[in-house]
Protein backbone atom coordinates (compact mmCIF):
# COMPACT_ATOMS: atom_id res chain seq x y z
CA UNK A 1 0.00 0.00 0.00
CA UNK A 2 2.80 2.40 1.19
CA UNK A 3 4.27 2.00 -2.28
CA UNK A 4 1.55 3.10 -4.51
CA UNK A 5 0.98 5.63 -2.11
CA UNK A 6 4.56 6.82 -2.47
CA UNK A 7 4.15 6.59 -6.15
CA UNK A 8 0.74 8.29 -7.01
CA UNK A 9 2.37 11.26 -4.74
CA UNK A 10 5.20 11.06 -7.02
CA UNK A 11 3.52 11.31 -9.80
CA UNK A 12 0.56 14.04 -8.73
CA UNK A 13 3.90 15.69 -7.85
CA UNK A 14 6.09 15.62 -10.98
CA UNK A 15 3.26 15.99 -13.41
CA UNK A 16 2.01 19.64 -12.12
CA UNK A 17 5.75 20.62 -11.55
CA UNK A 18 6.48 20.15 -14.79
CA UNK A 19 3.31 21.75 -16.03
CA UNK A 20 2.09 25.32 -15.10
CA UNK A 21 4.06 25.19 -11.83
CA UNK A 22 7.46 24.41 -12.99
CA UNK A 23 8.01 28.15 -12.06
CA UNK A 24 6.95 27.56 -8.07
CA UNK A 25 10.01 25.37 -7.73
CA UNK A 26 11.61 25.96 -4.43
CA UNK A 27 9.64 29.27 -3.96
CA UNK A 28 9.02 30.38 -0.32
CA UNK A 29 10.37 29.03 3.27
CA UNK A 30 12.72 31.19 5.75
CA UNK A 31 13.77 34.26 4.79
CA UNK A 32 12.23 33.95 1.33
CA UNK A 33 8.29 34.23 1.97
CA UNK A 34 8.62 37.14 -0.32
CA UNK A 35 8.73 35.01 -3.13
CA UNK A 36 6.04 34.02 -5.95
CA UNK A 37 2.48 34.51 -3.65
CA UNK A 38 0.45 34.64 -6.47
CA UNK A 39 1.77 31.50 -7.87
CA UNK A 40 2.16 29.90 -4.22
CA UNK A 41 -1.33 30.14 -3.54
CA UNK A 42 -2.68 29.37 -6.63
CA UNK A 43 -0.86 25.83 -6.24
CA UNK A 44 -2.62 25.93 -2.60
CA UNK A 45 -5.83 25.48 -4.83
CA UNK A 46 -4.03 22.88 -7.05
CA UNK A 47 -3.78 20.92 -4.18
CA UNK A 48 -7.22 20.93 -2.58
CA UNK A 49 -8.63 20.79 -5.92
CA UNK A 50 -6.91 17.57 -6.52
CA UNK A 51 -7.10 16.37 -2.77
CA UNK A 52 -3.59 16.77 -1.56
CA UNK A 53 -4.47 18.99 1.61
CA UNK A 54 -5.36 17.94 4.87
CA UNK A 55 -4.15 14.25 4.73
CA UNK A 56 -4.56 13.28 7.99
CA UNK A 57 -8.10 14.98 8.72
CA UNK A 58 -11.03 12.78 8.72
CA UNK A 59 -12.96 12.16 5.72
CA UNK A 60 -16.10 14.33 7.17
CA UNK A 61 -14.34 17.24 7.37
CA UNK A 62 -12.51 16.89 4.03
CA UNK A 63 -9.31 15.00 4.22
CA UNK A 64 -8.06 11.69 3.29
CA UNK A 65 -8.26 10.03 6.60
CA UNK A 66 -4.27 9.01 5.69
CA UNK A 67 -2.23 7.24 7.98
CA UNK A 68 0.62 8.12 9.48
CA UNK A 69 2.90 6.64 7.36
CA UNK A 70 1.21 8.04 4.31
CA UNK A 71 1.32 10.95 5.85
CA UNK A 72 5.16 10.77 6.22
CA UNK A 73 5.34 9.67 2.67
CA UNK A 74 3.30 12.44 1.10
CA UNK A 75 6.07 14.92 3.16
CA UNK A 76 9.64 12.94 1.98
CA UNK A 77 8.17 13.55 -1.83
CA UNK A 78 7.03 16.71 -1.05
CA UNK A 79 10.25 18.23 -0.02
CA UNK A 80 12.10 15.55 -2.50
CA UNK A 81 9.91 17.16 -5.22
CA UNK A 82 11.33 20.85 -4.34
CA UNK A 83 7.69 21.94 -4.31
CA UNK A 84 6.95 25.32 -3.25
CA UNK A 85 6.81 25.91 0.67
CA UNK A 86 3.20 25.73 1.61
CA UNK A 87 1.04 29.31 2.36
CA UNK A 88 -1.52 26.95 3.71
CA UNK A 89 0.22 25.15 6.64
CA UNK A 90 -1.07 26.97 9.40
CA UNK A 91 -4.85 26.52 8.54
CA UNK A 92 -4.11 22.84 7.57
CA UNK A 93 -1.44 22.00 10.41
CA UNK A 94 -2.87 24.20 13.50
CA UNK A 95 -6.21 25.98 13.50
CA UNK A 96 -7.78 23.19 11.36
CA UNK A 97 -6.78 19.96 13.98
CA UNK A 98 -7.95 22.39 16.71
CA UNK A 99 -11.32 23.45 15.48
CA UNK A 100 -11.84 19.91 14.58
CA UNK A 101 -11.27 18.61 18.09
CA UNK A 102 -12.38 21.62 20.11
CA UNK A 103 -14.65 23.74 18.05
CA UNK A 104 -18.74 23.57 17.41
CA UNK A 105 -20.23 21.82 14.24
CA UNK A 106 -20.93 25.38 12.61
CA UNK A 107 -17.46 26.25 12.88
CA UNK A 108 -16.27 22.78 11.25
CA UNK A 109 -18.73 23.75 8.71
CA UNK A 110 -17.52 27.21 8.34
CA UNK A 111 -13.71 27.23 8.45
CA UNK A 112 -12.90 23.55 7.30
CA UNK A 113 -13.71 23.61 4.39
CA UNK A 114 -11.84 26.42 2.68
CA UNK A 115 -8.97 25.81 4.52
CA UNK A 116 -8.80 22.33 2.50
CA UNK A 117 -9.73 24.48 -0.90
CA UNK A 118 -6.57 26.58 0.12
CA UNK A 119 -9.17 29.63 -0.06
CA UNK A 120 -8.73 31.02 3.01
CA UNK A 121 -5.48 31.58 4.96
CA UNK A 122 -3.83 32.02 8.33
CA UNK A 123 -1.79 33.32 10.60
CA UNK A 124 -1.24 32.92 14.81
CA UNK A 125 -1.83 35.45 17.19
CA UNK A 126 0.18 34.45 19.92
CA UNK A 127 3.36 36.50 20.82
CA UNK A 128 3.32 40.40 22.12
CA UNK A 129 6.16 42.47 23.13
CA UNK A 130 5.90 41.16 26.65
CA UNK A 131 4.69 37.56 25.89
CA UNK A 132 6.89 36.40 23.43
CA UNK A 133 8.27 32.47 25.13
CA UNK A 134 6.15 33.47 28.13
CA UNK A 135 2.85 33.86 26.12
CA UNK A 136 0.75 33.92 29.64
CA UNK A 137 2.16 37.36 30.07
CA UNK A 138 -1.30 37.91 27.40
CA UNK A 139 -1.99 41.41 27.41
CA UNK A 140 -4.43 41.64 24.34
CA UNK A 141 -7.91 41.90 25.41
CA UNK A 142 -11.54 41.16 24.01
CA UNK A 143 -14.81 42.21 25.55
CA UNK A 144 -17.95 41.19 24.78
CA UNK A 145 -20.23 43.54 23.19
CA UNK A 146 -23.59 41.96 22.60
CA UNK A 147 -23.07 39.60 19.48
CA UNK A 148 -19.67 40.52 19.10
CA UNK A 149 -15.85 40.31 20.80
CA UNK A 150 -14.16 43.80 20.22
CA UNK A 151 -10.50 43.22 20.31
CA UNK A 152 -7.74 45.59 21.71
CA UNK A 153 -3.88 45.00 21.67
CA UNK A 154 -0.78 43.89 19.55
CA UNK A 155 0.73 40.90 18.34
CA UNK A 156 4.31 40.69 17.03
CA UNK A 157 6.34 38.02 15.12
CA UNK A 158 3.27 37.42 12.88
CA UNK A 159 4.49 34.78 9.82
CA UNK A 160 1.73 35.74 7.11
CA UNK A 161 -0.45 38.45 8.75
CA UNK A 162 0.05 40.62 5.69
CA UNK A 163 -1.66 37.73 3.44
CA UNK A 164 -3.67 36.21 5.89
CA UNK A 165 -7.70 36.03 5.67
CA UNK A 166 -8.13 35.31 9.66
CA UNK A 167 -6.12 35.35 12.55
CA UNK A 168 -6.28 32.58 15.83
CA UNK A 169 -5.82 35.69 18.71
CA UNK A 170 -5.37 34.56 22.36
CA UNK A 171 -6.37 37.49 24.24
CA UNK A 172 -7.75 38.46 28.00
CA UNK A 173 -11.15 38.07 28.39
CA UNK A 174 -11.49 38.79 32.22
CA UNK A 175 -10.36 41.61 33.66
CA UNK A 176 -7.80 41.63 36.23
CA UNK A 177 -6.74 38.06 35.26
CA UNK A 178 -3.48 36.76 35.59
CA UNK A 179 -1.61 34.35 33.73
CA UNK A 180 -3.11 31.41 32.45
CA UNK A 181 -6.46 32.27 33.71
CA UNK A 182 -8.80 34.17 31.94
CA UNK A 183 -7.47 34.01 28.65
CA UNK A 184 -9.87 33.21 25.51
CA UNK A 185 -9.11 31.57 22.00
CA UNK A 186 -10.97 33.63 19.41
CA UNK A 187 -11.41 33.82 15.24
CA UNK A 188 -10.78 36.73 13.82
CA UNK A 189 -11.14 38.15 10.38
CA UNK A 190 -8.17 40.18 9.30
CA UNK A 191 -9.73 42.20 6.87
CA UNK A 192 -11.62 44.73 8.64
CA UNK A 193 -11.46 47.92 10.27
CA UNK A 194 -9.51 47.99 13.76
CA UNK A 195 -6.52 45.82 12.28
CA UNK A 196 -3.31 47.63 11.20
CA UNK A 197 -0.37 45.27 9.80
CA UNK A 198 2.87 46.36 9.70
CA UNK A 199 5.88 44.21 8.27
CA UNK A 200 8.91 44.16 10.18
CA UNK A 201 11.53 44.49 7.64
CA UNK A 202 15.04 42.82 8.21
CA UNK A 203 18.21 44.02 6.74
CA UNK A 204 17.49 42.04 3.30
CA UNK A 205 14.44 44.05 2.63
CA UNK A 206 12.03 41.47 2.81
CA UNK A 207 9.22 40.85 5.68
CA UNK A 208 7.72 37.66 6.26
CA UNK A 209 6.68 38.28 10.01
CA UNK A 210 4.49 41.80 11.01
CA UNK A 211 3.76 43.55 14.11
CA UNK A 212 -0.32 43.57 14.18
CA UNK A 213 -2.05 46.32 15.99
CA UNK A 214 -5.99 45.39 17.05
CA UNK A 215 -8.33 48.66 18.02
CA UNK A 216 -11.53 47.65 18.09
CA UNK A 217 -11.24 44.77 15.71
CA UNK A 218 -14.73 43.19 15.95
CA UNK A 219 -15.38 39.49 15.77
CA UNK A 220 -18.74 37.16 16.43
CA UNK A 221 -19.48 35.86 19.75
CA UNK A 222 -19.64 32.53 17.66
CA UNK A 223 -15.98 33.03 17.07
CA UNK A 224 -14.55 31.22 20.38
CA UNK A 225 -12.88 27.71 20.42
CA UNK A 226 -14.10 26.58 23.65
CA UNK A 227 -15.42 28.40 26.69
CA UNK A 228 -14.11 32.02 27.20
CA UNK A 229 -11.60 31.59 29.94
CA UNK A 230 -10.58 28.45 28.19
CA UNK A 231 -7.71 29.84 26.14
CA UNK A 232 -4.60 28.03 27.19
CA UNK A 233 -5.90 24.54 27.07
CA UNK A 234 -7.19 25.41 23.22
CA UNK A 235 -3.65 27.48 22.98
CA UNK A 236 -1.83 24.24 24.27
CA UNK A 237 -3.39 21.98 22.42
CA UNK A 238 -2.73 23.88 18.58
CA UNK A 239 1.03 24.45 19.48
CA UNK A 240 1.25 19.90 20.09
CA UNK A 241 -0.46 19.51 16.17
CA UNK A 242 3.34 21.46 15.43
CA UNK A 243 5.27 18.31 15.89
CA UNK A 244 3.76 16.27 13.50
CA UNK A 245 4.36 13.96 10.05
CA UNK A 246 5.50 16.84 8.15
CA UNK A 247 8.66 16.78 10.16
CA UNK A 248 9.81 14.14 8.32
CA UNK A 249 9.96 16.40 4.90
CA UNK A 250 11.30 19.14 6.67
CA UNK A 251 14.82 16.93 7.04
CA UNK A 252 14.39 15.77 3.96
CA UNK A 253 15.29 19.94 3.35
CA UNK A 254 17.75 19.33 6.27
CA UNK A 255 19.54 16.68 4.23
CA UNK A 256 19.51 18.80 0.78
CA UNK A 257 21.32 21.81 2.97
CA UNK A 258 23.66 19.85 4.67
CA UNK A 259 24.80 18.32 0.93
CA UNK A 260 24.81 21.92 -0.36
CA UNK A 261 27.22 23.06 2.55
CA UNK A 262 29.76 20.03 1.68
CA UNK A 263 29.93 20.87 -1.93
CA UNK A 264 30.70 24.22 -0.95
CA UNK A 265 33.24 23.25 1.52
CA UNK A 266 34.51 21.05 -1.44
CA UNK A 267 34.58 23.49 -4.15
CA UNK A 268 35.86 26.39 -1.36
CA UNK A 269 38.76 24.07 -0.20
CA UNK A 270 37.39 23.90 3.54
CA UNK A 271 36.37 20.65 3.54
CA UNK A 272 39.51 19.46 5.66
CA UNK A 273 39.33 21.63 8.70
CA UNK A 274 35.37 21.26 9.07
CA UNK A 275 35.42 17.42 8.43
CA UNK A 276 35.42 16.71 12.07
CA UNK A 277 32.30 18.71 12.39
CA UNK A 278 30.77 17.80 9.12
CA UNK A 279 31.07 14.15 10.37
CA UNK A 280 28.95 15.26 13.75
CA UNK A 281 26.39 17.18 11.60
CA UNK A 282 25.49 14.16 9.61
CA UNK A 283 25.53 11.54 12.54
CA UNK A 284 23.10 14.13 14.42
CA UNK A 285 21.11 14.29 10.71
CA UNK A 286 20.54 10.48 11.16
CA UNK A 287 19.80 10.45 14.86
CA UNK A 288 17.27 13.04 13.84
CA UNK A 289 15.37 11.18 11.98
CA UNK A 290 15.26 7.99 14.19
CA UNK A 291 14.08 10.15 16.39
CA UNK A 292 11.41 11.43 14.41
CA UNK A 293 10.23 7.90 12.92
CA UNK A 294 10.24 6.96 17.02
CA UNK A 295 8.02 9.60 17.87
CA UNK A 296 5.58 8.56 14.74
CA UNK A 297 4.94 5.72 15.96
CA UNK A 298 4.38 7.17 19.99
CA UNK A 299 2.40 9.60 17.95
CA UNK A 300 0.58 6.76 16.47
CA UNK A 301 -0.32 4.81 19.72
CA UNK A 302 -1.58 8.09 21.38
CA UNK A 303 1.23 7.60 24.12
CA UNK A 304 3.44 10.06 22.97
CA UNK A 305 6.53 10.04 25.10
CA UNK A 306 9.86 11.65 25.66
CA UNK A 307 11.19 11.94 22.07
CA UNK A 308 8.50 14.06 21.60
CA UNK A 309 9.85 16.77 23.79
CA UNK A 310 13.50 16.88 22.56
CA UNK A 311 12.52 17.00 18.92
CA UNK A 312 12.23 20.28 18.58
CA UNK A 313 15.31 21.49 21.09
CA UNK A 314 17.51 18.99 18.94
CA UNK A 315 16.55 19.66 15.41
CA UNK A 316 16.46 23.79 15.96
CA UNK A 317 20.03 23.53 17.57
CA UNK A 318 21.41 21.11 15.17
CA UNK A 319 20.17 23.58 11.72
CA UNK A 320 22.04 26.26 13.66
CA UNK A 321 25.25 24.72 13.68
CA UNK A 322 24.65 24.18 10.30
CA UNK A 323 24.08 27.64 9.48
CA UNK A 324 27.74 28.55 11.17
CA UNK A 325 29.30 25.46 8.78
CA UNK A 326 27.39 26.83 6.29
CA UNK A 327 29.24 30.72 6.01
CA UNK A 328 32.38 28.88 6.92
CA UNK A 329 32.27 26.44 4.25
CA UNK A 330 33.00 29.75 1.64
CA UNK A 331 35.80 30.73 3.88
CA UNK A 332 36.01 34.67 3.50
CA UNK A 333 33.61 34.71 0.19
CA UNK A 334 30.74 33.82 2.59
CA UNK A 335 30.39 37.14 3.87
CA UNK A 336 30.28 39.63 1.20
CA UNK A 337 26.24 39.43 -0.38
CA UNK A 338 26.20 38.59 -3.80
CA UNK A 339 24.37 41.57 -4.90
CA UNK A 340 23.04 44.91 -3.97
CA UNK A 341 21.66 45.84 -1.63
CA UNK A 342 21.10 42.44 0.59
CA UNK A 343 21.65 39.44 -1.87
CA UNK A 344 22.44 36.61 -0.28
CA UNK A 345 23.82 32.92 -1.32
CA UNK A 346 21.46 29.34 -0.40
CA UNK A 347 24.40 29.00 2.45
CA UNK A 348 24.12 32.54 3.68
CA UNK A 349 20.50 32.49 4.08
CA UNK A 350 21.08 29.28 6.21
CA UNK A 351 23.59 30.73 8.09
CA UNK A 352 21.31 33.70 8.90
CA UNK A 353 18.29 32.78 9.40
CA UNK A 354 18.49 29.02 11.09
CA UNK A 355 19.03 31.19 14.06
CA UNK A 356 15.93 32.21 13.72
CA UNK A 357 14.76 28.00 14.49
CA UNK A 358 16.13 28.72 18.51
CA UNK A 359 13.84 31.13 19.32
CA UNK A 360 10.11 30.71 17.42
CA UNK A 361 7.79 27.57 18.27
CA UNK A 362 9.28 27.67 22.00
CA UNK A 363 13.04 29.40 22.33
CA UNK A 364 15.52 26.62 23.23
CA UNK A 365 15.63 28.12 27.37
CA UNK A 366 11.76 27.07 27.03
CA UNK A 367 12.40 23.50 25.51
CA UNK A 368 14.98 22.92 28.17
CA UNK A 369 12.62 23.71 31.23
CA UNK A 370 9.73 21.49 29.13
CA UNK A 371 12.23 18.75 29.00
CA UNK A 372 13.74 19.32 32.68
CA UNK A 373 9.98 19.87 34.15
CA UNK A 374 7.31 17.44 32.18
CA UNK A 375 9.66 15.01 31.14
CA UNK A 376 12.18 14.43 34.21
CA UNK A 377 10.38 15.68 36.45
CA UNK A 378 12.90 18.57 38.50
CA UNK A 379 11.58 20.90 40.11
CA UNK A 380 10.36 24.22 38.66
Amino acid sequence: MSDAFRAEVRDFLTASLEGDFREARGLGGPGREHEGFDIRLAWEKHLGANGWTCLGWPKEHGGREATLAEQVVFFEEYAKAHAPHRLGHIGEGLIGPTIIDYGTDEQRARFLPPIVRGDELWCQGYSEPDAGSDLANVQTRAVRDGDDWIVTGQKVWTSLAHVADWCFVVCRTEPGSQRHKGLSYLLVPMHQDGIEVRPIIQPTGTSEFNEVFFDGARTSASNIIGAPGEGWRVAMATLGYERGASTLGQQIGFRREFEAVVAVARAHGTLPELRDRLVRSWSELELMRLNALRTMRSLGAGEPGPEVAVAKLFWSEWHRRLGEIALDAAGPAGLLAEDAPYDLSELQRIGLFSRSDTIYAGSSEIQRNIIAERTLGLPR
